[in-house]
């Protein structure tokens, strides 16, 4: 026991400094290519695993200078290896949340990359050679789609919302009915976001009936708004019954409120045509009286990360000058890809979004190009470790097999 301790204490003796692997082969490529500090660091890393190796009894000699160079790089290459990647979505569902959402078209993607390469004129007016606003790159495009006074795109139909209802109702009574209050992805619930915009939730009806009269009920002087939210993610089916939104928009001009519409999906398109159960449009939102809608810009629009709010000039002035909108405000990248997006539904050519073009793919191209994966993965039998691969190099050498979470 005593001739093993000292076998131990001799290993660790043995153990290089880290001043002579920055110095050894390898060593100087890894400051070259990461920086000294965190090549440093990596090599430290590196001889702590080998140091605890040797006490727990993994490795029997200390390892050579190569073999820890060779951990302190895999160390920073792990480090540094993105974990936001492209994966094949094979879950049958286009619009997947934890997938990253829709894809972008070809055009969106160009023109991403063209105002992130360089200089922009983000928030400058070219024409006037004076200091312009990001709304209006995106403004007269959704404009002549919906047929709304006015925009305004943020970050995400969460942030919409939120904005909508900070701006609009802070202080006052919002009614919703019962049937309306959802949750989404990620515990975001309807209820949540009213009481930290400052409103005051007034829920009317029942979960599966709410009548026109519930909502006149509800209606007394500390009431700012009807707020209708689309439940895109669950159905009630059965015993039913909800106002049309034309009538509540009556309602809502008869007593001088405003209805607001949650619309969520972004569809600019009547997806029954596709052969998906019937879909509100935000078209049909503001056709029906809405003074506001908020939506997606990337569920079934098919674009980029973006809340989206459309509706009369008068109630968008008002989100356009709150405080919240500047920090909600959409970035270039995301007014880029939208306007893009955009362009293809202005000039009918819908199909040039990915997830319109998945949507309208025949089903029978889509059983035939499963059956020709299935067959090319029929004889995959599990993760292989190719020569040269991460796996291949920690069996190679002892000190990786033994090394802990660093």
């Amino acid at each position: 026991m005593e001739r093993q301790a000292t076998a131990v204490q001799t290993a660790l003796r043995d153990l290089p400094s880290v001043d002579r692997l920055l110095r050894a082969p390898g060593g100087d490529e890894l400051v070259a290519g990461f920086g000294r500090g965190l090549a440093t660091e990596a090599l430290r890393a590196a001889l702590d695993g080998a140091r605890a190796a040797l006490r727990d009894g993994g490795l029997d000699e200390a390892p050579s200078d190569t073999d820890l160079v060779a951990i302190g790089r895999e160390w920073v290459e792990e480090l540094l290896a993105p974990t936001l990647r492209p994966v094949i979505n094979a879950t049958g569902i286009i619009v997947h949340t934890n997938l990253g959402r829709a894809p972008l078209s070809e055009a969106a993607l160009a023109a991403v990359a063209a105002v992130s390469s360089g200089y922009s004129t983000l928030e400058y007016d070219a024409d006037e050679g004076r200091r312009g606003s990001r709304a209006v790159h995106v403004e007269r495009l959704l404009t002549r789609l919906t047929g709304a006074e006015a925009a305004l795109v943020v970050n995400n139909n969460a942030a919409a919302v939120l904005l909508m209802l900070s701006a609009l109702c802070r202080d006052a009574e919002v009614i919703i009915s019962r049937g309306q209050l959802v949750e989404i992805g990620g515990g975001f619930r309807i209820p949540d976001v009213l009481a930290q915009s400052g409103a005051r939730l007034v829920e009317v009806g029942t979960t599966n009936r709410t009548h026109l009269r519930d909502y006149a009920a509800a209606i007394s002087e500390r009431t700012a708004a009807i707020l209708v939210v689309h439940t895109s993610n669950y159905r009630i089916v059965g015993f039913t019954a909800q106002p049309e939104m034309a009538e509540l928009a009556a309602l809502a001009r008869e007593r001088g409120l405003r209805l607001l519409f949650d619309q969520g999906s972004g569809a600019l398109l009547d997806v029954s045509a596709h052969g998906l159960a019937p879909e509100p449009t935000v078209g049909d939102g503001l056709r029906a009286g809405a003074d506001v809608v908020a939506f997606s810009g990337d569920k079934l629009l098919g674009g980029p990360q973006a809340g989206i709010l459309v509706g009369r000039a008068e109630a968008i002035a008002l989100l356009a000058r709150h405080p919240l909108a500047r920090a909600v405000r959409a970035d270039k990248m995301a007014l880029a890809a939208l306007t893009a997006t955009l362009g293809h539904y202005l000039a009918g050519q819908p199909e040039r979004v990915p997830v319109w073009r998945m949507i309208a793919r025949p089903l029978d191209e889509i059983a035939a190009e499963a059956e020709a994966w299935a067959a090319r993965l029929g004889g995959a039998s599990g993760r292989r470790s190719w020569p040269g691969s991460r796996a291949s190099a920690a069996a190679a050498c002892p000190a990786r097999r033994c090394r802990r979470d660093w």
